[in-house]
């Protein structure tokens, strides 16, 4: 039997707010993004890139797609866990994110993006409840959600990879592997999930 609360989305809210700002700032002055986008090879003289690269988008698809991601995610981790472990989640999985993309990553090309923490409540949530359907564009059906995140995983992690495109799929494995390991400690310390 499942128990229902409601989650108060007002952090979740704040975290979209903050990236649209940012965005709409980096519009009016693109510069911006290499004063707050993660740049490995700078991350010495400029170390609040670490955190706040996590909140600044490169374009348009760019921060749609996040926001709706963090927005659906967020709102079931939130009810799931609370306000503290869905911020604690969301931002370590953007730090271990960032942390590989300045280990791995190119030098001289700022990381910009959610990703790391978006990954990191889709793994948790992938652990903690695997079989809660999900819609997926295309597909007319709705699915598991650990199936929906191994579709992300290969299309936004393994393709990269392969065919070496713009996608920093450094940040979207250190959050979806910081991901998984909170999905594991969650579903221990837990027997029942509200939703």
């Amino acid at each position: 039997m499942r128990t229902y609360r409601a989650a108060n989305l007002s952090v979740l809210w704040f975290l979209i707010a903050l990236n649209v700002i940012l965005f709409v700032i980096t519009l009016i002055r693109p510069e911006t993004i290499y004063f707050l986008g993660l740049t490995p090879a700078l991350l010495s003289k400029q170390p609040w890139t670490i955190i706040s690269s996590m909140f600044v988008h490169g374009s348009f698809w760019h921060i749609i797609v996040n926001m709706i991601s963090l927005y659906f995610l967020g709102s079931f981790m939130l009810r799931a866990v609370g306000e503290k472990s869905f911020l604690a989640i969301f931002f370590l999985g953007g730090l271990v994110g960032n942390g590989l993309y300045f280990l791995f990553g190119p030098q001289l090309i700022p990381g910009v993006g959610a990703s790391g923490g978006i990954f990191a409540l889709a793994g948790a949530l992938a652990i903690m409840v695997p079989r809660v359907p999900v819609l997926l564009f295309p597909i007319p059906i709705p699915i598991p959600l650990w199936i929906a995140i191994l579709i992300f995983f290969f299309i936004l992690v393994i393709l990269p990879m392969l065919i070496q495109t713009r996608i920093a799929w450094q940040a979207h494995l250190g959050g979806l592997c910081l991901g998984l390991v909170a999905g594991l400690i969650y579903k221990k310390r837990r027997r029942i999930y509200y939703f």
